[in-house]
């Protein structure tokens, strides 16, 4: 391990005058005696697309975790907008938010996880206008035409009436992600989406996510899926033990890594130059 290596080699993007829509301060994050996040730093601004990328347990899904208070975290600081996540000063003192302020600010941002986490007794369509309903304050009738608009997009707005367990794994994923979106999120946190998908069904969903992209949301990918990260992503992030490694524009990231963890890493994936399989 070299020098840069032990201490963290971030390559920061250029200075933005704008507050980021996340920041991330020396975030730290224990597991018992392990180590699941060590001093973290990232900011993402708006319509940026940050994949992060890295080896099995090295925090990348912890930091998500984080970002969207489904973990609280140990040290450090993170903001959304500028607002301070998890907590609140009083007195000069940082106290936790109460749960009704804390799904505020989660009411704020949107996660996709590795499992779509469908309601199965619902039906698609209540599957995606439940929350705008009942936690956003939509009428029925805003919510049922605003899920209607973004299924009909990613192509499944015959299924409306369906169930879950009716429809396939990717399509499962992209009714998940619609749900997502739905609720117009500040940003969207996505946790290897395709990672529970046979890989036949991958495509799709990816199509769907560069699409989202492309529309110029704000948007954090946990990701082992190379291609897509140097195709659609703005920023690349690799973690290795808990440790943020690399931060660089995507083109940069896998064309010229800087530390040879992360030349290992893409080595390994097969991916460092072409981007093919």
């Amino acid at each position: 391990m070299t020098p840069d290596e032990a201490s963290g080699l971030i390559v920061q993007p250029e200075s933005v005058d704008e507050v980021p829509v996340v920041e991330v301060s020396h975030v730290s994050k224990r597991f018992g005696n392990h180590q699941a996040l060590d001093d973290v730093s990232v900011s993402v601004y708006e319509g940026e697309v940050v994949a992060v990328l890295g080896p099995s347990g090295s925090g990348k899904s912890t930091l998500v975790r984080c970002i969207d208070q489904l973990e609280s975290i140990d040290g450090g600081s993170m903001r959304l907008d500028g607002e301070l996540l998890g907590f609140e000063e009083r007195g000069g003192h940082l106290r936790p938010l109460s749960d009704a302020g804390r799904k505020r600010q989660q009411r704020r941002m949107s996660m996709v996880f590795q499992q779509f986490n469908l309601f199965p007794h619902w039906t698609v369509l209540r599957n995606v206008t439940e929350a705008l309903v009942r936690v956003h304050g939509r009428t029925a009738t805003d919510a049922r035409d605003r899920a209607t608009v973004l299924l009909e997009r990613v192509g499944l707005a015959e299924k409306a009436d369906a169930y879950p367990r009716h429809l396939s794994g990717g399509q499962q994923q992209r009714v998940a992600i619609v749900r997502s979106v739905a609720v117009d999120p500040r940003i969207l946190l996505f946790d290897e989406p395709t990672s529970a998908l046979d890989p036949e069904l991958v495509d799709e969903v990816l199509l769907t996510m560069k699409d989202l992209a492309a529309t110029g949301r704000t948007m954090i990918v946990v990701t082992h899926e190379m291609e897509f990260a140097r195709d659609v992503a703005d920023r690349c992030v690799f973690m290795a033990d808990g440790k943020l490694i690399e931060d660089r524009p995507a083109e940069d990231f896998f064309d010229d890594p800087r530390s040879t963890r992360l030349q290992a890493f893409l080595d390994r994936s097969g991916r460092k130059n072409s981007g093919s399989a």
